[in-house]
């Protein structure tokens, strides 16, 4: 291509409006012809127009074009010689790159397998073939989202532009000594009265949720190949990130008081033993007491470490929140997590997990180390949040609409239903379990429910061996109450 050829297509590029129109002069003309070298419509090995003779032919100042022409020479893009001129850099790749559009801007990507997928590990190839977010996002009727409707935005955004005036510097760093201490002060308090943890100020760490705190007791307390129990069914965040860490999971049933470990289960020695005891996911159980003393004596026994995912404990609408189980233990085996993402929002991405005293300081360090958290900004509103008790008028107040819902949802399904499809975790929690007869397709069910706009999960689906009952999971808070009245008749058998 000659000179005054490759001024000309420079120039062409330069002259579409949505060319990136917001950068400036100099970085438009890196992009230009970044991107002819890499479509080779700028050949490798040949020469480019001087920078005076090409300023000249766009119109611009030479030193913009220096500039420009020095970046690509930086990124190895063009090679200048001093008395000869600037090149093409003849060791590009040989194949044309496809286009995308990017903020409305031409871009270049690299080029992709003949099949159109990246080649994935075997582990991501695992991880990313269940792809759950389509299927358990926030939709009406899906079971554990939360109706963000009542929440209380103006007073959060006070709160938040308060914290924002006073400008304090050390709330813009990680917070390398496990979250803004008013914040786990406060978690610390609220635990003790309304859950009965044992807990003290240095035990609580903030997290960026559940997800994040099973990761972290996964990388610490487990090796590759160490065996942990999940109920089963089991919560599906749960079993992918224990599989991102490639423990061996190993399915233990649950009846009526909770997990069950058979004669089989106890023949094996786990690592971690992942439990929701006060209403288990997904199927509502609440743990026994006999149960959860029997899970606790097994783990000192064995050496084992309980992770107790409190997710939705303030959701019960019949007598008082029940006892962690993290309270009854004596010798430090129970890691306690909990998160806001229930009873604030879900993008709010704050969590927090309380660790036996012997583990404080290692689960510290690597919160800092591996996770780098942050937004203590964030975190301290919400510390002046539940210290100016809006915390609690909030839970009672969705509490009271969420129990609304459930018994109007609860009433129009047994109408409709009758015995032939009995409900269960009614109690608490932000979703009811239909069941079905072992010969129905809940997930058939499911994709026809789907059809008419109502987002409900199938029961087998949770088992990670052949599912022992069939049902479906209906969530009752982020829906309207008066569309509750035409869920059943979707399903009606």
């Amino acid at each position: 291509m000659s000179n005054l050829a490759a001024a000309e297509l420079l120039g062409a590029t330069l002259a579409q409006a949505d060319f990136y129109p917001r950068l400036p002069q100099q970085r438009r003309l890196y992009e230009a012809a970044r991107t002819a070298i890499l479509l080779q419509q700028l050949s490798a090995g040949s020469k480019l127009p001087s920078t005076r003779n090409l300023a000249s032919e766009l119109g611009i100042a030479r030193n913009t074009v220096i500039a420009a022409f020095e970046q690509l020479a930086a990124e190895g893009f063009v090679i200048t010689s001093t008395g000869s001129g600037t090149y093409v850099s003849a060791s590009l790749p040989s194949t044309s790159q496809p286009k995308r559009k990017l903020d409305g801007n031409a871009e270049v990507v690299p080029e992709t397998p003949p099949n159109g997928f990246a080649t994935l590990s075997k582990r991501g190839t695992q991880l990313t073939e269940f792809a759950a977010g389509t299927r358990y996002e926030i939709q009406p009727f899906a079971p554990g989202d939360a109706d963000f409707s009542v929440f209380p935005f103006k007073l959060w955004q006070r709160l938040q532009n308060r914290v924002w005036r006073e400008a304090r510097p050390d709330l813009l760093d990680y917070g390398q000594a496990g979250g803004y201490l008013p914040l786990r002060r406060a978690i610390a308090e609220y635990l003790r009265v309304s859950r009965s943890v044992k807990v003290s100020i240095e035990q609580v760490m903030i997290t960026a949720g559940t997800q994040q705190s099973l990761d972290l007791c996964a990388l610490l307390l487990a090796d590759v190949d160490d065996t942990t129990w999940v109920e089963n069914p089991c919560y599906w965040g749960a079993r992918r990130i224990f599989e991102s860490c490639e423990v061996n999971l190993h399915p233990v049933a649950v009846d009526a008081e909770g997990i069950a470990p058979s004669e089989a289960d106890l023949a094996t020695n786990p690592r971690l033993i992942y439990v929701t005891p006060s209403h288990q996911y997904p199927t509502g159980v609440v743990m026994s007491l006999a149960r959860r003393r029997m899970l606790l004596d097994l783990a000192q026994r064995k050496g084992a470490w309980i992770l107790e995912d409190d997710y939705d404990s303030e959701f019960r609408y019949t007598g008082r929140p029940l006892a962690a189980l993290q309270g009854l233990d004596t010798h430090g085996r129970v890691i306690y997590m909990g998160t806001f993402s229930k009873v604030l929002y879900p993008g709010i991405k704050v969590g927090y997990l309380v660790a036996p005293p012997a583990l404080v300081e290692p689960f510290k360090a690597a919160l800092y180390d591996l996770q780098r958290p942050g937004q203590l900004m964030l975190q301290a509103a919400l510390a002046d949040f539940i210290a100016l008790g809006h915390f609690a008028t909030h839970i009672r107040k969705i509490r009271q609409a969420y129990g609304a819902k459930r018994e109007l949802l609860r009433k129009t399904l047994a109408a409709q239903l009758g015995q032939s499809a009995p409900i269960s975790g009614e109690e608490s929690g932000l979703h009811l379990v239909v069941e079905f007869p072992d010969h129905v397709d809940d997930e058939a069910l499911a994709r026809l429910a789907a059809e008419s706009g109502i987002a409900v999960n199938a029961l087998s689906h949770y088992y990670l061996e052949p599912p022992v009952r069939r049902g479906l999971l209906v969530g009752y808070a982020y829906v309207p109450a008066e569309k509750s009245s035409i869920t059943a008749n979707c399903w009606h058998m």
